[in-house]
């Protein structure tokens, strides 16, 4: 019987890339870099965008909560491109704690704040649903912060996003899919509840294989 040497660490996780992030990312580039030089331009800091976009995130999530779909859409939009901004103006002038640490908060609060935007906009119809993601929200979030706690305190960085201010360990439900996600609820309102439930399925396999490629690459 021959022994096969386990899988390292970088190589397990190299198979938990993000899933549509890689492909849509460049997509944008061009305009994300444009708008994060104008910013720098006029005295803006990476920090003070994160904030801003929290604003227009949370502004969105109010309009969805009174009804106005197509208005909260067009925030949450805006509040995803001000995200690349900040994350673009960072790499431009090197990151720092502070900025990763904001980012990351900003971020769950606002992915936070949309689902629970739709049970107030329809409690009977929405509200399990919406409960039901967010569930599904800390799993992916927990996973994801416990991993990067760890490696932080072991030094590690990740060998496909070195840049990032937490070791990215990927999956299926990552950005791109949570817009794309939103936007189909947002242009579909009456479906939420659906879509919702179906999401919180794809999150809960990011939730499971993040759970076990982490423990293996960690062990």
């Amino acid at each position: 019987m021959h022994n096969r040497k386990a899988p390292s660490g970088a190589f397990l996780l190299s198979k938990l890339r993000p899933m549509l992030d890689r492909f849509a990312l460049p997509l944008f580039s061009l305009p994300l870099h444009g708008a994060a030089r104008l910013c720098r331009r006029v005295g803006l800091s990476a920090n003070a965008v994160t904030l801003a976009g929290l604003v227009v995130g949370l502004a969105g999530a109010a309009l969805i909560a009174t009804g106005f779909y197509g208005a909260g859409l067009a925030l949450v939009l805006a509040n995803r491109f001000l995200d690349g901004v900040d994350g673009t103006m960072a790499r431009m002038a090197g990151p720092t704690d502070r900025g990763g640490f904001l980012d990351i908060v900003c971020d769950f609060l606002f992915y936070a704040a949309v689902p629970l935007a739709f049970a107030y906009a329809n409690p009977v119809e929405n509200a399990l649903a919406a409960a039901t993601l967010l569930a599904a929200f800390i799993g992916t979030g927990s996973s994801f912060l416990a991993f990067a706690a760890i490696t932080a305190k072991r030094g590690q960085t990740s060998p496909i996003y070195p840049n990032k201010a937490f070791y990215y360990l990927g999956g299926l439900t990552e950005g791109t899919e949570t817009i794309v996600a939103f936007c189909v609820m947002c242009l579909s309102p009456t479906q939420f509840a659906t879509v919702a439930y179906v999401f919180a399925a794809m999150c809960a396999v990011t939730i499971v294989t993040r759970v076990v490629f982490g423990a293996r690459a960690l062990g």
